[in-house]
């Protein structure tokens, strides 16, 4: 089984800055992609940013495009995401999803963290 601890979140003004870090732990062969996602109240869960776990490659929602960063430690399996500039309209509970295969032969499955609260005042 696979675990993934989030961290955090937290209340800031609009312009300030957060950063989330989410760890994995448990049997893990290995992490083919970790990303962040979020929801905010009556609205459905959304990309924000992945990152894959050999090539760094990156990918942003337009709506957060030079405002936040994906950043990975293969080592300590965590994914962080730093946030700046920071709009009421980013206010959600983030959640990380891990993308894992817990043995050589074993399928792809997905892993959820169980979210923290961002919350951004105006």
């Amino acid at each position: 089984q696979v675990q993934l601890v989030e961290s955090g979140g937290g209340l800031v003004q609009a312009g300030g800055s957060l950063r989330l870090s989410c760890a994995a732990s448990g049997i893990i062969f290995r992490i083919n992609a970790m990303g962040w996602y979020r929801q905010a109240p009556g609205k459905q869960r959304e990309l924000v940013a992945t990152i894959t776990s050999t090539s760094s490659t990156t990918t942003y929602a337009d709506s957060v495009k030079g405002r936040f960063t994906i950043s990975r430690d293969n080592a300590n399996n965590t994914v962080y995401l730093q946030m700046n500039s920071l709009k009421p309209e980013d206010t959600a509970v983030y959640y990380c999803g891990y993308t894992v295969q817990i043995s050589r032969w074993a399928v792809r499955r997905d892993y959820w963290g169980q979210g923290t609260q961002v919350t951004v005042s105006s």
